[in-house]
């Protein structure tokens, strides 16, 4: 038997699967261990991504700036207010974060689960894209790296 889809059935049919292609995890649920395979392949240092991951959880749902400063490397671009700043310290980012950080960024990273994370080569991204992190060489083969915030996008 041959089916035969009608114009509206295509228009929903695309609109599901373009809705589900677009939004990291909504196609398909993902276990932390996936995560963590998935951190592990493209950027190694995995284990060392839960500390930095549970601090910046923490330090957005406790509005602690100095802690999510500690986290980024610098300089840092940050996306905020329609506008794109520089951010060339720690201390800038301290006695700005209110400006650089919207609540609505503040409550999406605060409630991030590991396992709602999305990882590319890029890094990896918190709630919709509002922060990075990616894992930072400390030396010139990368063979040591750490994790840090590399974008912020409110």
């Amino acid at each position: 038997m041959q089916h035969r889809f009608t114009r509206a059935a295509t228009r929903i049919a695309f609109a599901f699967v373009a809705a589900t292609v677009s939004i990291p995890g909504a196609a398909c649920a993902q276990s932390e261990g996936e995560v963590y395979s998935r951190i592990e392949q493209l950027h190694g240092n995995a284990e060392a991504f839960s500390g930095p991951f549970q601090n910046l959880t923490d330090a957005m749902r406790d509005g602690d700036a100095e802690t999510v400063a500690d986290l980024a490397e610098y300089p840092l671009e940050i996306h905020a207010n329609g506008e794109t700043y520089d951010i060339l310290s720690a201390q800038d980012f301290i006695d700005n974060f209110d400006t650089l950080i919207t609540e609505e960024t503040r409550n999406a990273v605060a409630d991030q689960s590991y396992d709602a994370l999305f990882v590319n080569s890029d890094g990896v991204m918190f709630a919709n894209g509002e922060v990075w992190m990616g894992a930072i060489c400390d030396d010139d083969d990368c063979a040591i790296t750490h994790w840090a915030i590399t974008a912020i996008n409110n």
